[in-house]
């Protein structure tokens, strides 16, 4: 099964970031935050990736061809001028990487990707949130109903300290804990190739009329995901995500 992954805005509300490259390469500790979700889906056996290109697409396109390249040994013959890779990298991935144009929309980007996903199932997600939603299980889920589509529902993150109060007592205090109420879309879809016939082209976003259209034909699922879900769309959430990874205690990380 492919996975398809969106990396092509242009993520404006962390221009502190993306002035420079794509928001999919801001990093997480000393890795793009695209190589951490690369990994969820290789911890379930996933390893072959379609990615869907536009802003600055050029620094994915070198990060992935320099990637073995920095993690093999090499031998260079300065006789012969021949370079040698011994492969030591652990990853068995294989990297489609597709232009879709600067502008092109979510849903105009999913459906430029059609030639290179094939008629199979796939699975989708955007390239800045990270989660640790089981995928056997959303999976077994899409497979369960028969429906075109499936898309992780998952509880919001509070953006400010949570309070709860007896009076004007503070009885409870926590820092960013998921939302008690309401469901917001995650991402990380399970997908069937009808789906592209509800996207007509570059302009639509695939999280309006596509979705609403699949919901009115009763055609889309939610997989409730109680546990942990974080996008990275301000500074201060990628300040959260780094805070989680150097404690050694990052949720999304299943992998050894």
């Amino acid at each position: 099964m492919k996975v398809a992954i969106l990396a092509g805005g242009a993520g404006s509300r962390l221009a502190e970031e993306t002035h420079l490259r794509p928001k999919p390469m801001v990093e997480i500790g000393d890795k793009p935050i695209l190589w951490h979700i690369m990994r969820q889906y290789y911890h379930y056996g996933l390893k072959e990736f379609v990615i869907a290109l536009g802003y600055k697409g050029d620094y994915i396109k070198n990060y992935m061809e320099s990637y073995c390249k920095n993690n093999s040994n090499v031998t260079v013959n300065f006789q012969t001028q021949e370079i040698e890779y011994q492969n030591s990298n652990e990853l068995d991935w294989t990297v489609e990487l597709i232009e879709t144009g600067l502008k092109t929309m979510t849903g105009g980007r999913i459906k430029r990707l059609r030639p290179f996903l094939g008629d199979d199932t796939f699975m989708l997600t955007w390239g800045d949130g990270v989660s640790n939603v089981d995928l056997h299980k959303l999976l077994e889920f899409h497979r369960s109903h028969g429906k075109l589509a499936t898309v992780t529902a998952v509880r919001p993150p509070a953006r400010y300290g949570y309070m709860e109060f007896d009076g004007d007592r503070v009885v409870q205090f926590a820092e960013k804990p998921q939302a008690k109420e309401g469901w917001i879309n995650g991402a990380f879809f399970v997908l069937e190739p009808g789906v592209f016939d509800y996207i007509d082209g570059d302009e639509q976003m695939f999280e309006q009329e596509p979705m609403e259209r699949l919901a009115q034909n009763n055609q889309l699922m939610a997989y409730k995901h109680n546990s942990f879900w974080q996008c990275m769309d301000t500074l201060r959430e990628k300040h959260l995500l780094e805070s989680l990874w150097n404690s050694g205690e990052a949720p999304w990380k299943m992998w050894k």
